[in-house]
């Protein structure tokens, strides 16, 4: 029987753990492909970069990196589109893992961006059913939410870090600002 091998984009470490066990249930052969140039400062990039290998590590998991970090390209695509900020960021990096997933021969890709309860659920799973048929390869759509103290539970227990905003200079203010005065920083 031959093995089916599926890349799965990371957007973190912690939100690896309960996809990349689910899709090993599965029967996938699973690798992992991080690349993030919406992650904000480079700090926070380098925190989740040392996440992801953590993960990868414990969890046996190969892991593609792309690690280039351009946060004004990012910036030069979603400045005055704020708003639609989540599409250009989505898209990019759905894209990146569709195309490594063809180069390298695997047979499907997902994302563990289908794992957290604050991102964009159905405007993904758009955007990468979009995207496989363009690049001609097959895209495994989960709904990883139901899993997401499991996998919280998890990465406490390992000890990795945990991100406290989706990832981009936007989604860190509006961290501040969901509850109202009390909750932004000093000015």
């Amino acid at each position: 029987m031959t093995t089916r091998r599926l890349l799965l984009h990371m957007c973190c470490g912690p939100c690896a753990i309960y996809p990349l066990r689910t899709l090993r249930a599965d029967g996938w052969s699973v690798h992992g492909f991080f690349y993030n140039p919406n992650i904000q400062p480079c700090r926070e990039f380098e925190r989740r970069l040392e996440a992801a290998r953590t993960v990868s590590e414990r969890e046996e998991l190969p892991l593609i990196v792309r690690d280039d970090y351009d946060p004004v390209e990012f910036l030069r695509n979603v400045v005055f589109r704020e708003q639609q900020r989540c599409v250009y960021c989505y898209s990019v990096r759905i894209e990146a893992a569709a195309r490594i997933a063809r180069k390298s021969g695997f047979d499907a890709f997902s994302t563990t961006l289908l794992y957290s309860k604050l991102q964009k659920h159905e405007l993904i799973e758009e955007i990468a059913r979009d995207t496989s048929r363009r690049i001609g390869v097959p895209f495994i759509y989960r709904d990883f939410r139901q899993g997401w103290r499991e996998g919280h539970e998890a990465a406490k227990m390992m000890g990795i870090y945990r991100q406290q905003y989706c990832g981009c200079i936007y989604s860190e203010a509006e961290r501040y600002h969901r509850g109202g005065k009390k909750d932004r920083p000093p000015k």
